[in-house]
């Protein structure tokens, strides 16, 4: 098939390279360069760096509102436009510029976790699984028709860095076989009685809150990490929390039960033990190497 790509970050490369390699993906569309590091220097996305290796031709527009844009789109006569994570509002012009429309890989089981974070709000929800589903785009946000599913099972060590990465793979296969199948799928309505949506991620939320049940700390820890990452605050110094594991003990939220041979923090109930830690402008280590250093020996974390 004829296709156009639309895809930005790492999630949306093994879809990329699956569609390259089995149909002609004649453009990809991206979000623009951003400046990154000390030097400011202008970054490509990931798909912009993959697409250039294979010489494919990329357009990075901010957005569709300009007619010109959406006329450059749909000139490209393709079959059909394959989402993955782009990251720009689709106008319904563009939705409907091709013959089949556009069709999305979208990281949840929908209806369940419609919109911007649906691997760590699956995991920090406690969910026995994820998964992908591939759906056809209309205007209203991940509303669409669904044309196949794939789960994935949401383990006690599921990150949210793994469950990205397992989510992109299984996603590349469901929309190589979609593609492959269109004409013999009937793509279902979702059931807007199951409808849950999955919030965009805010600043506020990466800060723990030791008032809150062990349970629920050590899931938020699993689905933050890698990014946007958990912390607390110690004399004045930002700790970022990457894994911890529940600890049977008891006390004050906030009260380091334990500080010199391991770091233990009472809850709301119980008490998280933290396992990987990164001190401000430090590498990620065990907590047991950090220890080696310094102790947490104040009576509360902050």
């Amino acid at each position: 098939m004829k296709i156009v790509f639309m895809g930005t970050p790492d999630f949306a490369v093994p879809v990329f390279e699956k569609l390259v390699q089995n149909h002609d993906v004649v453009c990809v569309y991206t979000r623009a360069p951003k400046e990154a590091g000390r030097g400011h220097e202008l970054k490509q996305s990931p798909v912009h760096v993959a697409a250039l290796k294979h010489g494919i031709e990329v357009r990075t527009p901010k957005n569709f509102k300009d007619e010109a844009e959406v006329q450059a789109f749909a000139a490209l006569q393709a079959d059909v436009a394959v989402v993955a994570a782009y990251g720009v509002i689709l106008p319904g012009t563009v939705i409907k510029a091709f013959q089949r429309g556009c069709l999305n890989v979208h990281a949840s089981l929908l209806p369940r976790w419609r919109g911007a974070a649906p691997i760590q709000r699956a995991i920090e929800a406690g969910d026995e699984f994820s998964g992908v589903t591939i759906m056809e785009i209309v205007e209203a946000l991940d509303a669409g028709r669904m044309y196949q599913k794939g789960s994935v099972p949401i383990t006690s060590d599921m990150t949210g860095g793994k469950l990205h990465d397992a989510l992109s793979v299984l996603g590349a296969d469901l929309m190589l076989d979609v593609l492959n199948r269109l004409d013999e799928i009937t793509p279902a309505a979702q059931d807007e009685t199951l409808v849950t949506y999955a919030q965009k991620l805010e600043k506020t939320e990466e800060k723990l809150d030791f008032s809150q049940p062990a349970d629920v700390l050590e899931r938020k820890i699993r689905a933050f990490n890698p990014y946007p990452a958990t912390y607390f605050e110690y004399h004045g110094e930002r700790f970022k929390v990457l894994e911890a594991k529940i600890f049977d003990a008891h006390g004050s939220p906030d009260e380091i039960l334990e500080g010199e041979k391991a770091l233990v923090i009472a809850t709301g109930d119980k008490a998280l033990e933290v396992l990987q830690i990164q001190r401000q402008n430090k590498r990620l280590m065990p907590i047991r190497e950090l220890l080696r250093g310094m102790n947490f020996v104040k009576k509360t974390i902050v």
